[in-house]
């Protein structure tokens, strides 16, 4: 039998590179078409695919993944932006055009399948500390784009897979996803680009409520969710999370800091007040998402997709903050680590926070 094709976008982020090295350990079951903005360096897990240079937000860009989706059996979109957080339009311009884009290519090109990684952040509020199955309402929490862009993209995704001779389409849901190479990458998304691991080494105390619980997930477990789903066409919405959840006590452990006892309201202000000033990239609507994402229920994945996590909620997150301490990083322009050049250049161009140009 003929490996399958399967086309990975956004495959230098997070989960793609957890997913590459997957599928690149099975050469003979797999042969692998990577869609990025910014080709890596052939090297690590990025060496055994072959390589497209695509912004999938691009005007032009359901040409060209019609292109680098044919002959595919399957496509597995990851991609996503989480920076510049203060220009919401280019956030957008991946989510959602960049979606529908992929969706139709996978049409155009008359692609069997498709894994669409969403998030928990699709659900309502109003279940906090309490675990839900795929049942609850994907509505998300409208104070933070990053929910409201993970409910309209599965609105399109949805919305392709009923038009006649469309793709079988999965949806994954995972919790917060974490690993140790993501460290650098995860660090310039809480803090600003030029400011070095250390100061996380450094912080004396930092503000917390004690009801946090977070779900969340290893990216190789989330990379083994995909592979599953990929022999599984069709399989509908399922949670991804380890059984644990994160809580503060697990914040507290893994940062060695003094908790500063504040409420919600409090930490959201702080938050969204900074923001404002550019002095962070966090607005305040992750708070909101921190507090409003609902534990995950993940029998279905067990029953559905064989799926059961390997890495603990609570390793999760020591892994990541470990990695985000020590400067942990890929080889790739998503995972990669940044020189001190390349921050003071990120400071010169954009100030404390950037602000980047369309790409």
């Amino acid at each position: 039998m003929p490996p399958l094709r399967i086309v990975v976008t956004g495959a230098t982020g997070n989960v793609g590179t957890a997913l590459l090295a997957r599928l690149s350990a099975q050469s003979d079951a797999y042969e692998v078409v990577a869609v990025a903005r910014r080709v890596p360096p052939a090297i690590g897990p990025y060496r055994h695919a072959c390589w497209h240079a695509i912004d999938v937000g691009d005007p032009d860009a359901e040409e060209m993944l019609c292109r680098a989706f044919d002959g595919a059996d399957a496509v597995v979109h990851l991609a996503w932006s989480f920076q510049p957080s203060h220009r919401p339009d280019l956030l957008r311009r991946t989510a959602v055009d960049g979606t529908r884009a992929v969706m139709a290519a996978a049409a155009r090109a008359s692609v069997a399948q498709v894994v669409h990684m969403s998030s928990a952040a699709a659900y309502a509020p109003g279940a906090y500390g309490r675990t839900v199955d795929e049942s609850w309402p994907a509505t998300g929490i409208p104070t933070s784009q990053y929910s409201t862009d993970k409910v309209e993209a599965e609105k399109i995704v949805a919305e392709a897979a009923r038009k006649t001779g469309a793709p079988e389409v999965t949806v994954l849901r995972p919790g917060l996803i974490g690993q140790a190479a993501a460290g650098a990458a995860l660090r310039r998304y809480a803090m600003p680009a030029w400011m070095p691991a250390v100061a996380m080494r450094a912080l004396p105390v930092l503000p917390l409520d004690p009801s946090v619980a977070l779900p969340a997930v290893h990216a190789a477990d989330v990379a083994a969710a995909v592979e599953l789903a990929l022999a599984a066409p069709g399989a509908g919405v399922v949670n991804l999370s380890a059984a644990d959840p994160v809580r503060t006590e697990d914040v507290v452990e893994s940062l060695g800091v003094r908790p500063w006892r504040v409420s919600r309201r409090t930490l959201r202000t702080l938050a969204q007040v900074t923001w404002r000033a550019h002095l962070q990239p966090v607005h305040g609507g992750w708070i909101d998402l921190a507090y409003d994402t609902p534990l995950l229920d993940c029998s279905r994945a067990q029953r559905v997709l064989g799926w059961s996590p390997a890495v603990s909620g609570r390793e999760v997150w020591r892994e990541t903050i470990a990695g985000m301490r020590s400067g942990a990083s890929g080889t790739g322009p998503v995972l990669g680590a940044r020189s001190p050049r390349e921050m003071v250049a990120d400071l010169v161009a954009g100030g404390t926070v950037g602000i980047r140009r369309v790409p």
